[in-house]
């Protein structure tokens, strides 16, 4: 016997649910429909539901999507520059322009010359507004300005990768909100699915076994066969064509 499997994908629920909302509303007489009009308004109305919040969550994913092609570009960059200006710190403590302990004010060790770990976001937002703290204090106590790259340059990609970071995070947010709402409805869609096909099924309990499936498939129900059972299937349609074959010759 081929047995029933709930849909397990949202486009695969949103087909199923679709379907037997449509075959509902294509009876005429509401005596031949399958399974009860309650349930059929229960179902239409769900169906307004989840198509609304799975296009708001495609809308919102479509949007991280498309905007974060542009912050991983100043994202990248903003870690160059942050990169770029540490490094120049240090090899002006080499050359003697800076004393080491000015470092400290960038929170860098006087004595260690390796760049910090920038490699996440929160990193590079840390040592990025340390280093501009820190350019700012040193030239408050009388340093002179560093250039190429200068500060006012480092801070122009730091702030707007600081603020692509924070829009980037709202939208992420977002998309997690609308999913979460997604996921909620599909324990509700999952149920209607379920009464649907259990008040169709007993609807055709009493229709022969290949009338019945071919009822109950019109109201979006899909049937899987067992690995047994479709090699018994195809046996079958083995032997039958061999004895078509066989009449024709004789």
């Amino acid at each position: 016997m081929p047995y029933r499997r709930l849909p397990n994908t949202n486009q695969a629920r949103l087909r199923t649910l679709k379907s037997a909302v449509e075959q509902g509303q294509k009876i005429g007489d509401i005596r031949n429909l399958a399974f009860s009009l309650k349930t059929l308004e229960d179902a239409r109305s769900l169906l307004i539901r989840y198509e609304r919040a799975l296009d708001e969550y495609k809308q919102c994913s479509d949007l991280q999507v498309k905007s974060n092609k542009g912050y991983q570009e100043t994202l990248k960059m903003a870690r160059l520059y942050v990169s770029h200006f540490i490094q120049v710190v240090n090899m002006c403590v080499l050359r003697k322009e800076i004393k080491a302990e000015f470092k400290l004010l960038y929170g860098l060790q006087p004595e260690n010359t390796v760049v910090p770990d920038l490699s996440t976001d929160e990193k590079l937002l840390e040592w990025g507004q340390k280093v501009i703290n820190g350019e700012r204090d040193r030239q408050m106590k009388g340093g002179a300005p560093i250039y190429n790259p200068s500060i006012q340059k480092v801070k122009v990609f730091y702030e707007n990768f600081a603020e692509l970071e924070n829009k980037q995070k709202v939208l992420q947010a977002n998309t997690v909100r609308k999913m979460e709402e997604v996921n909620t409805l599909n324990k509700e869609v999952d149920a209607i699915i379920l009464q649907i096909w259990d008040e169709v099924e007993s609807t055709y309990a009493n229709k022969e076994e290949e009338e019945k499936l071919d009822k109950c498939k019109e109201y979006g129900i899909i049937y899987y066969y067992r690995r047994a059972e479709k090699r018994k299937m195809s046996m079958a349609d083995t032997n039958s064509l061999e004895n078509s074959v066989s009449l024709q010759e004789i």
